[in-house]
């Protein structure tokens, strides 16, 4: 099939390639000259596991295009997938101008039937509103299809090839059987195609990722209270996801959810609720207790040091919102340093794919280290905000030579306990026992090549 992507940010870029990878002549359409002069030249503009060599591979098989020429891109395409934000505006609501304005654009250009697919996360309704533009500007039959996407930042390329589900909105039998048709591939293992009508597809995206952030952030109070009471949050994790009902995705701890997805998405929802008189109490609360948990981290920093860090200086593992990814939207790691800065700290970070965006927000305003034992060289804590595998067992040894003392307020709970017991770290995690430092030496010089353990 001949494929039109107007937009090419992650969503765009994905769908664009994937779609190709199966064969289909795609053209990816944008308006940053620069973005699209860099695709041509084959630089990928993300970083996304799996999606490199795709990108190339259907470059190399003219596959996939990239052009700013609207009509060019949409004049042969019987499918417009239509991938362009809806950031959330002061109230939460979900701007829709780049959906409805490149809708008007393409209403004019057109000149025989096309299917136009929203990709882009929209509210309930917004069908209805692509289907007015098209009425109005123009005379050409058009069906509109809402096709929400499912795609995990990190294992995004899997998540479009092996889908779980494909969600079609449509009650068109014209654009049924071409939508059908374009997704049989990738649904060969026998997961299913849902169809339903536009307004339920619509809801489905913001249903889920609304009942995610929900597992998420119940997970995150159940950590919270069992601090307070002396109980072990892996425990009682491994307990309630042993349930079918339940499950065991989405129930480890941490210091909440970040993101493109489900920040904006809850909200969406809240917000579209009230604009019906409904009063989502559960996901209001989602976004509350999620707006605390971001910085619980620090709480137990400045309640370990007396409320004042003034002069302390702190390393930071983890800028991006979660692993495989270089997205720091809403991730956790900026309200953390922010928060440590105007309490005159000073930090080091390091992620393996999130410092050059996270430069965007705090310049100079703290150091970046380019490994993460560069990271740690004289600090007094370490803080680990996102669970990259290369955090995971980290050389101890080193870090005790490195660090001026062995204080770890950790996240993401990657360590296992009774190590940071025998090791005589401080380590203070979510939801699990408080690890004391009693018998270790402290203030150790960086460049010292052993400690010594005081008995």
């Amino acid at each position: 099939m001949k494929i039109a992507v107007i937009g090419t940010g992650y969503v765009g870029l994905v769908t664009g390639t994937c779609l190709a990878e199966t064969g289909n002549q795609v053209t990816c359409v944008d308006i940053n000259t620069d973005k699209i002069e860099k695709m041509q030249s084959g630089i990928l503009p993300i970083y996304e596991p799996g999606l490199e060599l795709l990108f190339h591979r259907n470059i190399s098989q003219n596959r996939l295009i990239f052009t700013t020429d609207l009509a060019s891109a949409i004049k042969e395409a019987q499918i417009i997938f239509m991938a362009l934000p809806t950031p959330p505006g002061g109230d939460g609501a979900a701007d829709l101008s780049f959906i409805l304005g490149a809708a008007k654009d393409i209403a004019a250009l057109i000149t025989d039937y096309k299917v136009i697919v929203n990709k882009s996360t929209v509210p309930v309704g917004t069908a209805d509103k692509v289907k007015a533009i098209f009425e109005q500007y123009s005379t050409v039959e058009v069906d509109v299809v809402s096709n929400p996407e499912f795609l995990r930042e990190g294992v995004a390329v899997e998540d479009f090839m092996k889908p779980d589900r494909v969600v079609l909105g449509t009650t068109s039998e014209k654009a049924t059987k071409i939508m059908s048709d374009l997704y049989s591939p990738y649904v060969r293992q026998g997961n299913p195609i849902l169809f339903m009508d536009e307004k339920s597809s619509e809801l489905t995206k913001y249903a889920a990722n609304s009942f995610l952030a929900t597992k998420i952030t119940f997970m995150n109070e159940i950590a919270n209270l069992c601090e307070l009471v002396g109980a072990d949050v892996d425990s009682v994790r491994r307990g309630i996801g042993a349930d079918e009902r339940i499950g065991k995705r989405f129930l480890f701890p941490g210091i909440g959810y970040g993101g493109s997805c489900f920040p904006k998405d809850v909200q969406a929802l809240v917000k579209a609720s009230d604009d019906y008189a409904y009063d989502f109490k559960i996901l209001k609360s989602v976004i509350e207790v999620n707006d605390s948990q971001k910085t619980v981290l620090v709480d137990k920093v400045l309640k370990y040091y007396g409320d004042d860090v003034n002069g302390k200086h702190f390393a930071l593992w983890g800028l991006a919102f979660k692993p495989e990814t270089d997205d720091i939207r809403e991730a956790p790691s900026l309200y953390i340093i922010k928060a440590l800065l105007s309490k005159g700290a000073t930090i080091t970070v390091f992620d393996p794919e999130g410092s050059e965006n996270t430069k965007v927000f705090f310049g100079d305003k703290i150091s970046y280290a380019t490994n993460q034992y560069q990271a740690i060289k004289g600090v007094d804590a370490l803080l680990i905000a996102t669970e990259w595998s290369v955090f995971r067992n980290p050389d101890f040894d080193q870090m005790s030579i490195l660090m001026n003392e062995r204080v770890i307020f950790d996240g993401r709970n990657l360590f296992n306990l009774e190590k940071m017991i025998d090791l005589g770290y401080y380590y203070n995690s979510i939801g699990r026992q408080l690890i004391e430092k009693n018998d270790v030496t402290i203030n150790l010089h960086p460049e010292q090549e052993e400690y010594t353990t005081i008995n």
